[in-house]
C-alpha cells in the first residue's frame, strides 16, 4: 500500500472484488441541509459500499454532535459492517471529499491503519463512468477489535493548554468569517470567533475539483497560514468533520500523527469558561 492517505478510482475500481477492501459511504452534511445521506445511499454507492453514518457510529451519551464512541461500541458497529483485522478501508462520500476524512479518522483513532480515502468520491467515480449499486447490504460480521490511539484524539483541556503553553500550534478549518467572528454558525446557541491564539486555514483551501491538493500546493497554503508544518499541530472546526480534512491534507505531508478536537466549536463556542477571540 502506499504512503499516501488517499487512493484513486482506478485502483479501487481494480480492486472491488478483493474481499479484503471495505469500502464506505460516509456521507455526511451540515446542520439545515436538505438532503439525506442513507436515502442517498440507497439510490447509489459504489458497489459493495456500506454506510459509514458519521451520526450513528458516534457517542450518543453526550450533547455534542458525533462525537468519537467508546471503543467497544465502535468496534461492534464495524464489525457489523463486515470490518476485519486485516482490512483495507476506503472511506468516500458525495460531495468529493468532505467527510469522508472524519470517517478516515475515526478508524485511525481506533488503530486501523490501513484506511484511505478515495480522491474525488462518488462524484468523481460517477463522472468516470464507473458501476453503481442501489439498496442496502447486509455483511458477515467481521473480527475488528479496536486499538485506541489517544495521541489522535484532543480534548478542551488539551488544546487549551496547547493554546495558553503555546505547545502546539491550534489550527481552525472554518471558513475565515465564521473563524472571524463576522458568520454566524450552523448551529444555534455558539458563540461567533474563534480560540484567541488559534490559526485559520478553511478546509476548502486544501481541496480542487473535489479531491486533496498534491503535497507541493500544500505545503505552502499551511505555511501561508503561519503553521509550521513540522511542528505540533492539532486541527479543530465546527464539529470534527472539517478538521478531519486539514488532519488527511497534514497526512499527505507525512504527520500522521496530527490530533483532531473532537468537540471543536461546539464545545468550546457553547461553553461560557472559554474565551473567544474576533477578528484576523
Amino acid at each position: 500500500m502506499t504512503p499516501d492517505p488517499v487512493v484513486t478510482t482506478a485502483w479501487l475500481a481494480e480492486r472491488l472484488d478483493d474481499p479484503k477492501i471495505r469500502v464506505f459511504d460516509a456521507s455526511w452534511f451540515m446542520p439545515g441541509a436538505p438532503r439525506d445521506p442513507d436515502q442517498e445511499y440507497a439510490a447509489g454507492h459504489i458497489p459493495g459500499a456500506l454506510r459509514f453514518d458519521i451520526d450513528g457510529l458516534s457517542d450518543h451519551t453526550s450533547p455534542l454532535p458525533h462525537m468519537l464512541s467508546a471503543p467497544s461500541e465502535f468496534a461492534t458497529a464495524m464489525r457489523r459492517l463486515g470490518l476485519n483485522a486485516d482490512s483495507i478501508a476506503v472511506a468516500y462520500d458525495s460531495e468529493g471529499l468532505f467527510s469522508a476524512a472524519r470517517a478516515w479518522w475515526n478508524l485511525r483513532a481506533m488503530g486501523h491503519d490501513a484506511s484511505f480515502v478515495l480522491e474525488g468520491g462518488l462524484p468523481r467515480w460517477i463522472a468516470e463512468g464507473r458501476p453503481v449499486e442501489t439498496g442496502w447490504r447486509e455483511p458477515a460480521h467481521g473480527d475488528f477489535k479496536a486499538h485506541p490511539r489517544p495521541t489522535l484524539v484532543d480534548d478542551l483541556e488539551a488544546v487549551r493548554t496547547a493554546l495558553n503553553q503555546r505547545s502546539a500550534q491550534v489550527l481552525d478549518a472554518r471558513p475565515a468569517p465564521r473563524f472571524r467572528g463576522e458568520a454566524p454558525e450552523p448551529r444555534a446557541g455558539l458563540r461567533g470567533g474563534h480560540m484567541p491564539g488559534a490559526l485559520n486555514l478553511p478546509w476548502s483551501a486544501v481541496i480542487e475539483d473535489g479531491a486533496l491538493l498534491p503535497a507541493d500546493r500544500l505545503r505552502p497554503l499551511f505555511e501561508g497560514a503561519g503553521v509550521d508544518p513540522k511542528g505540533p499541530i492539532v486541527t479543530t472546526c465546527g464539529s470534527g468533520v472539517s478538521a478531519a480534512i486539514l488532519a488527511l491534507a497534514l497526512a499527505r505531508l507525512g504527520r500522521l500523527d496530527v490530533p483532531v478536537y473532537d468537540g471543536s466549536w461546539s464545545e468550546w463556542g457553547g461553553r461560557m469558561d472559554t474565551p473567544v477571540a474576533t477578528g484576523a
